[in-house]
């Protein structure tokens, strides 16, 4: 099997922006906890407690949906400042282990412990020891995932939460893919899982024997791969200095937007703000995005591509705004408006992999 002699370790917060307000605020541990917008002003979570999970409650949906599963539930506004101040404490305890840390997000991170500062050959010790050393100096609890590669480590973290450990050695990695099902191979979603289901693919190794060019037109380009992490292949590397891949800012509004002319103000104010994170970072940008959701939910992108990256804020905001134009927002109204900058070049190359302007 590619990449048997490594040790990955995938880490993974527990209810990261939850998990913090619980531990800042003694009055809200052991209840159910939201954190995001007002259920009166279409806010959304952005994370749920586990008391809150139990109920039903997941991060992404809307808050008026959360209180009517739980009405119990505490709400609280989200606190970005804290969550980076600890995601950074977090991140530098990684590194003390491991140079070879390669964060996901705020709250997760593969690690590359084959050889460490630590020298512990064991990474189920280096996995425990992480896990005590966050616990005891930042309060907060983690999941780990430890396998010869990533793809094995991110489903290993998930196991088994909150406060879990699982461990996948090579000798067991069989045994491990017999029993998942067909949702747990990257790239496949809710949708792509019932047109494979369909085919007759119920669980992930199902994939193995699969057609190839029958694989290929469910899933286009993806069916390779699928081939591959079927057989718990997975050569990539832990890379610690990861480049952005796109910077994106977006805003849902508490009532729809009616009119056109204030529609293109937005997407232009919105293009203004991701062009000066580009010039911030020394970033140029390939392609311009733009993400619209009509008030019954119906989202759409649009995307201009030209073979000369820029950041020119006036001509980022000028092509954004003609993809407005290329949808039907003078005819309906509109909830979201988002616009993104990929296909990004030049600069420093040690960012996360993704951006959310908040």
């Amino acid at each position: 099997m590619a990449g048997a002699l490594r040790r990955i370790i995938h880490l993974d917060m527990d209810a990261f922006y939850a998990s913090v307000e619980q531990r800042d605020d003694a009055s809200l541990r052991g209840k159910p906890l939201a954190v995001g917008g007002s259920p009166q002003s279409r806010g959304v979570v952005a994370a749920a407690s586990y008391e809150a999970r139990r109920f039903g409650v997941r991060s992404a949906m809307p808050m008026a949906r959360a209180v009517r599963l739980c009405p119990e539930l505490l709400i609280v506004r989200p606190d970005f400042a804290r969550y980076r101040a600890a995601s950074q404490r977090v991140m530098a305890i990684l590194r003390e282990c491991t140079p070879l840390v390669e964060p996901l997000s705020l709250d997760e991170a593969y690690l590359d412990v084959t050889e460490n500062l630590w020298g512990v050959p064991l990474a189920r010790d280096v996995a425990v020891q992480l896990k005590k050393n966050i616990l005891n100096e930042t309060g907060l609890t983690a999941s780990a995932g430890v396998a010869p590669n990533k793809f094995l480590a991110k489903i290993a973290s998930g196991w088994h939460k909150p406060d879990g450990l699982t461990v996948i050695p090579p000798g067991r990695v069989e045994a491990f893919l017999q029993q998942l099902p067909v949702e747990a191979l990257w790239g496949v979603g809710p949708v792509t899982a019932k047109k494979l289901r369909a085919l007759g693919i119920q669980k992930l190794v199902d994939v193995r024997g699969f057609d190839e060019t029958a694989l290929r037109k469910t899933v286009g380009g993806l069916a390779a791969q699928l081939k591959r992490l079927a057989w718990g292949e997975d050569p990539r590397e832990v890379k610690p200095d990861r480049p952005w891949k796109s910077i994106s800012a977006e805003t849902t509004y508490p009532e729809d937007l009616q009119r056109l002319a204030e529609m293109r103000a937005e997407v232009e104010r919105l293009a203004r703000r991701v062009a000066a994170s580009l010039e911030k970072k020394n970033l140029y940008a390939r392609a311009v995005t733009l993400k619209l959701r009509y008030s019954d939910f119906t989202t759409v992108t649009r995307s201009h591509t030209t073979g000369t990256p820029t950041r020119a804020a006036a001509e980022f905001a000028a092509r954004a705004v003609a993809l407005l134009e290329r949808t039907e927002a003078a005819r309906r109204s509109v909830r979201l408006l988002g616009v993104g900058a990929h296909g990004l070049a030049g600069g420093d190359a040690a960012y996360p992999e993704q951006l959310l302007l908040e």
